[in-house]
């Protein structure tokens, strides 16, 4: 668990020349990787990034970790778009990086939610369990892995449990 306080120390540059309208993915792993790791894995994301094309053009595309557990491919699509085949090519990359890791990234009910500063994550049913027990509730800051644009990223990517996609779940 990490302290969401440290976000600022851990959390990776956003290239400023991309837009708001630059092309979010958010990948959610459910534990955290370790500080070694993250180095590694911060460098295969931009080298994957820098490499990554579409129908031979090259796409402005960034990669990187944020808070130990959450991987996050953007692209700029102003540029040249993702399309399916490229998408494809970044799954396949992910799943790569799944077994080198022994994570799980496309657990879409793994859930990640603020308590006390603190990063933590819960599958959807034990989610479920921590609301009706009220050890989290409507005001509780759960991550919105469905942003899919960096302007929204970088100001909504944490939502009140009560105001996200999250509540009708539970």
């Amino acid at each position: 668990m990490m302290n969401v306080s440290e976000t600022a120390t851990r959390s990776f540059p956003i290239p400023d020349q991309l837009p708001d309208t630059t092309r979010v993915w958010i990948y959610l792993s459910n534990r955290p990787f370790t500080a070694k790791e993250g180095i590694v894995l911060n460098s295969q994301l931009n080298a994957f990034a820098q490499h990554w094309t579409a129908h031979n053009h090259q796409l402005q595309a960034f990669g990187g970790v944020l808070d130990h557990q959450i991987v996050v491919l953007m692209v700029d699509e102003s540029k040249a778009g993702a399309s399916g085949c490229s998408i494809d090519k970044s799954v396949h990359f992910l799943q790569e990086l799944e077994n080198q890791y022994d994570v799980q990234l496309f657990n879409r009910w793994m859930f990640a939610y603020q308590q006390h500063d603190t990063l933590h994550t819960a599958e959807k049913t034990e989610f479920k369990r921590l609301y009706q027990t009220g050890i989290i509730g409507d005001e509780t800051l759960v991550l919105d892995t469905m942003v899919n644009l960096l302007g929204d990223f970088k100001t909504k990517r944490w939502k009140s449990l009560g105001k996200s996609w999250h509540k009708r779940l539970i």
